[in-house]
Order: structure tokens, then C-alpha cells, then sequence
């Protein structure tokens, strides 16, 4: 009789490790390049989907039939809880500590810890790029699925080509969630999305291309993709 590997340990043999390096962020606002330095770390080759996030943290908040599409509809606390729940699953330590504050001012991350999370807003771009320095790291509708081929709807995970660095989804398809706060000055608590989605046009479906709004927002082409650090390594 076969055992059915768990959500966790599917996920974990599904991480890839990338190589330290740094990326420039562009602020299209303030017209401002900010280098940054990323350490090595690990990324899901593909957004969560409905199939694992029902197995961990209860029925998916859509429809999850489409087992294989990328959930949706989440929220940027729903998706750092998740994270939460994941790591216990695997027996790993948590990255965040999680308040009662709405506007998820009072949420911590730990990086050296060795459970699940968001990805920076570096990590994120460091690792669409895969060492690529155009503003998609390949033709358009070889790698993403947008408004001009998406058919109006989310699509199954890597379908598309992936990236260099056998990264699927980070153009398109849906919008992830990043760690990190957009503007406190000027947005207060918005945190990051990344990637453009399936209903975008191409001008929102590029590696620099930023968009923002309240950790309690939802909307049907917003997902999230997980990370690690590597402590200790």
C-alpha cells in the first residue's frame, strides 16, 4: 500500500534554493534605485494552490475543484497564518508572531527562523529575474497568462514556461503577496503584491511592476508563494 506524502512534505521536496545576489528596486513614485542585498534562500517553483491550501489550513476560500490552480481570494494575513500553520506541520519553527492589530502593524517575522513565509519585495524581483535584467525573462505569452490569453480566468500552475531558475508564474496568472509595507508614509499599513495577473494587461505583467493595498484585501487574481530562509547555512 502506498503512503501519501503530507501537504508539507510535498511542498518542502518542492522548494528551490537560489544563490545570494543583489537586486536594484525601482520606485517608479519617487524616481528612486535602491540596491539590495539578498542571501540565499528558498522559493515554491509555483504560487499555493487550492489542493495545498485546503490540506493545511481548512476549505479553500474559492472554488476548490481546481485543485491545481493557484488559490485566491486570500488576504495578506490569511496568507502569513498559512504560513503559520504550514511550518507546524512540517515541525518547523514559525516565522511570525501574530497580533489582534487589523492593519497587521503588530506582525513580526522572524528570518532566522527555519519555518514558511512571504518572500521580500527583493527576494520576489531577485527571483523573477532569475539574473535577467528585461523587464520579463521571456516572451510574454510563452510565460505568463494574461488578459490576452488567459481566457478570463486563473490557470493551473506551471503551464507556462518557467524562468532560469525553473520558477513558474512569477509573470502572471495571479498577483503574490510580498512581506513587505509598500509606503507607511504615504499608504500607512498596504502591503506589496508583485507579478500581474491573469486579467492584466501587459504593461502590469512586468518583473519591476508594483501594486499595493490593506492586509485584509481580496480579490480573484491575488495569491501568495512560499519562501524560507536558511539559517544556519
Amino acid at each position: 500500500m502506498s503512503v501519501e506524502p503530507t501537504p508539507a512534505q510535498v511542498v518542502s521536496v518542492r522548494m528551490i534554493g537560489l544563490p545570494a545576489g543583489e537586486i536594484v528596486l525601482r520606485d517608479e513614485s519617487k524616481k528612486t534605485n535602491r540596491p539590495v542585498e539578498v542571501a540565499a534562500f528558498d522559493l515554491a517553483p509555483y504560487p499555493v494552490t487550492h489542493e495545498l491550501f485546503a490540506a493545511v489550513g481548512g476549505a479553500a476560500p474559492t472554488d476548490a475543484a481546481a485543485i491545481s490552480t493557484p488559490v485566491t481570494d486570500v488576504s495578506w494575513t490569511e496568507a502569513v497564518r498559512f504560513c503559520n500553520l504550514l511550518s507546524d506541520a512540517a515541525g518547523l519553527n514559525r516565522c511570525y508572531t501574530i497580533g489582534a492589530d487589523l492593519d497587521a502593524r503588530d506582525v513580526v517575522c522572524d528570518h532566522a527562523a527555519d519555518g514558511y513565509r512571504l518572500p521580500s519585495e527583493a527576494e520576489w524581483e531577485y527571483a523573477c529575474r532569475a539574473g535577467t535584467s528585461d523587464v520579463r525573462y521571456g516572451d510574454l505569452d510563452e510565460i505568463a497568462w494574461y488578459r490576452d490569453n488567459s481566457g478570463g480566468a486563473v490557470q493551473d500552475v506551471a503551464t507556462k514556461a518557467p524562468n532560469a531558475w525553473g520558477l513558474y508564474d512569477m509573470i502572471g496568472n495571479v498577483w503574490e503577496w510580498c512581506w513587505d509595507v509598500y509606503d507607511p508614509e504615504v499608504y500607512g499599513p498596504y502591503r506589496v503584491f508583485r507579478g500581474g495577473g491573469a486579467f492584466d494587461l501587459p504593461r502590469s505583467c512586468r518583473a519591476s511592476c508594483r501594486r499595493k493595498s490593506h492586509p485584509t484585501f481580496r480579490i480573484d487574481d491575488l495569491g501568495f508563494r512560499l519562501a524560507r530562509s536558511r539559517p544556519g547555512r
